[in-house]
């Protein structure tokens, strides 16, 4: 049966949490509640509703009764109304002013942007402190009445709205700690700046997917208009010198960074991008989402210096001069060939006779005998062969597997093997 074009929140609640689709579920921790039944409302007894109320893609387009609303979401904190048809900024406040315990609230994919948000609207939002408004397209307009109005915002999420600026505020947001503005199109700083400006106390700031190329601004500007900011994600941005992430050592309080796919390291390997850019960011305790222990701090310094140890003078970064009055110049490492040897010079025993032979150690046992027949003047069927290791405590070894490959031995250079006829 095909859904109705539009419904209203009471219609979605009632279906979504009645008995037949939501059981009551009793015991300590479930989360559900059964209001008492009031005058005038026959339903109320019937719903079973959880403080946290998923509604999501169910084609709601108004509130419908408020009476309703307020009898049965008195108690909800929680309110996820994504993807839906609402389009005034009249039915949502008629929602959330009956709901006045709410702190989340969901409206990502409405299409909001078709109607004016109102002050006297939006005071109905005012203790929220965690709103969700991504793919709404919410003009900026729309989100200073919002924040003129919610004072206890602490997060905020504006993504896949299509920004391409910023548009500052009267006012600034004390309280809001963390801003997810991914997926827009701000490529200029200019326009991250006035996020500083509008937000001075954040937290954490969210910047993956905008194609900025460049931090333009100098380090004391940035210690000001950031001055309480912990975490900052720049994943899949555009930056691509590495004095831009020198820049992010200016921000005070800067700890955890994030950097995925940035054009900067596309030409580095994985080890090389991740301690160059521990070494040149000392105050972060966490790269793109693991912790940098002290040990990796120090190998990732160490290496640093290395890095950078033959390069011209013109082209090592300030960091590096600091790096070795901690450390002091580094030897480079020795290079140790670590690939297995593929040969080795052995001496051959047959008899009373030694003969000093190089052997390819990719050949099987077989393939040796083979190789022997000419100089031990024994047939391969009639011969046994013993491996003696210069090192091995405990003798001779024989070799009695055909197709077993001589590397597999260990053999080296200096090695003996011994060669037997068989006793019938």
């Amino acid at each position: 049966m095909d859904q109705p074009s539009g419904r209203s929140f009471m219609q979605v609640l009632c279906e979504k949490y009645s008995p037949e689709n939501f059981p009551y579920r009793r015991g300590p921790g479930m989360g559900v509640h059964v209001p008492a039944t009031p005058q005038g409302s026959p339903m109320k007894d019937r719903l079973n509703l959880p403080s946290v109320l998923v509604l999501n893609s169910c084609g709601i387009t108004c509130a419908g009764d408020e009476n309703e609303i307020a009898a049965f979401c008195a108690h909800v904190s929680e309110l996820d109304l994504s993807d839906n048809k609402l389009e005034d900024w009249h039915e949502v406040s008629k929602i959330v002013s009956n709901v006045p315990h709410l702190e989340f609230l969901n409206l990502s994919s409405n299409p909001l942007s078709l109607s004016v948000l109102e002050r006297r609207c939006a005071g109905s939002f005012a203790g929220v402190r965690k709103l969700v408004l991504n793919n709404s397209k919410a003009s900026w307009e729309t989100v200073h009445t919002i924040l003129q109005e919610l004072p206890d915002l602490e997060e905020l999420f504006l993504c896949l709205n299509d920004y391409e600026t910023v548009s500052c505020s009267p006012v600034c947001c004390q309280s809001l700690k963390l801003l997810h503005i991914t997926d827009n199109n701000l490529q200029d700083w200019t326009e991250i700046r006035k996020l500083g400006i509008m937000f001075p106390s954040l937290d954490t700031l969210i910047l993956a997917n905008n194609n900025i190329t460049t931090i333009e601004e100098s380090e004391d500007s940035l210690a000001r208009l950031f001055p309480n900011l912990r975490s900052i994600n720049l994943h899949k941005s555009g930056l691509h010198c590495w004095e831009d992430i020198d820049k992010l050592n200016s921000f005070p309080k800067l700890e955890e960074v994030k950097l995925l796919g940035i054009p900067l390291l596309q030409s580095y390997t994985t080890e090389e991008r991740r301690k160059l850019l521990i070494a040149r960011l000392p105050s972060i305790i966490k790269l793109n989402g693991s912790i940098v222990a002290d040990g990796e701090r120090e190998d990732s310094e160490r290496f640093f210096i290395r890095y950078y140890m033959e390069f011209p003078e013109e082209e090592v970064p300030f960091r590096y001069h600091e790096l070795v009055r901690k450390y002091g110049k580094l030897e480079p490492l020795a290079v140790v060939d670590l690939r297995p040897q593929s040969s080795a010079k052995v001496e051959i025993h047959f008899q009373d006779k030694v003969e000093e032979m190089s052997i390819r150690l990719d050949q099987t046992v077989a393939e040796l005998k083979k190789h022997l027949k000419t100089v031990v003047q024994l047939s391969t069927s009639n011969m046994l062969l013993f491996y003696l290791d210069q090192e091995a405590p405990f003798g001779p070894e024989e070799m009695k597997y055909s197709s077993r490959a001589l590397h597999s031995y260990g053999i080296r250079d200096g090695d003996k093997i011994y060669v037997e006829p068989r006793t019938k």
